[in-house]
């Protein structure tokens, strides 16, 4: 009896074990959680009228010592850092930059990336939606690597794939995946357990659902998923979000 007690004890709490990020890095500006052996969630702040001081999403993906970041911080400062931290705790140099969509919380620190020579990466309606928002500071004009549709970055022998699926939190927000890791990058067309509608200023929410579905087509076998903002999950983000704006 007391053998087999313990054997259901154990077999409850391998699971939760194993989904439990860890973090690597903590600071009032930046913090760093590990999601997989290759993957990592970058977590800084964006100050806001509507709902103040605003949690931010982005992703890394770490391959032979070189780095995929996927979104800056929303100013350079943080942005930096996040390059050091990459540099000096994970010994990778970061190599390219994709960018979500043309907000701040995606591209705000765009400079510190251009001054790291980092390649990037970017839907062509990004890049002039980004120049045309904040045409007024000189940090937005940078070069990059645009594409309508599809953009697959190959990393040793790894790819990235970067997809425009449709519109959504924006016209131009698309989705990254690494097919290695079953891993998402969705950026805010893709919402946490939980959230709210948010920030529809530049939203299509008549397309938003149509885009996820094709998301969720595209990649039945993600595994992991990381939202514009809140917590991580699996593809009961992508459900969640369908279900909010059908």
């Amino acid at each position: 009896m007391k053998k087999f007690i313990i054997l259901i004890i154990i077999t409850l709490v391998i699971p939760i074990v194993s989904k439990s990020e860890s973090t690597i890095y903590n600071s009032e500006s930046l913090i760093i959680h590990k999601i997989t052996e290759n993957v990592y969630q970058h977590i800084s702040y964006l100050d806001t009228e509507s709902w103040g001081k605003v949690a931010c999403n982005g992703m890394i993906y770490i391959v032979e010592n070189e780095a995929v970041v996927f979104d800056t911080t929303p100013d350079d400062s943080s942005s930096s850092e996040l390059i050091e931290v990459i540099k000096n705790k994970l010994n990778a140099k970061v190599r390219f930059l994709v960018i979500n969509h043309f907000h701040r919380d995606c591209i705000g620190g765009i400079k510190s990336f251009v001054d790291s020579r980092a390649e990037i990466i970017a839907n062509t309606k990004t890049i002039a939606l980004a120049k045309k928002e904040f045409m007024s500071l000189g940090n937005m004009n940078f070069r990059a690597v645009s594409f309508n549709n599809e953009f697959i970055i190959d990393i040793s022998d790894r790819k990235v794939i970067n997809k425009f699926f449709g519109e959504g939190h924006t016209t131009d927000n698309i989705i990254s995946y690494l097919p290695s890791e079953k891993a998402m990058f969705g950026g805010c067309l893709i919402k946490e357990i939980g959230a709210g509608k948010g920030n529809l200023a530049d939203a299509n929410v008549n397309e938003w659902s149509k885009s996820v579905k094709k998301v969720k087509l595209a990649y039945p076998e993600v595994q992991f998923i990381i939202p514009g903002h809140g917590k991580y999950g699996g593809v009961d983000l992508l459900d969640y979000t369908i279900k909010m704006f059908e």
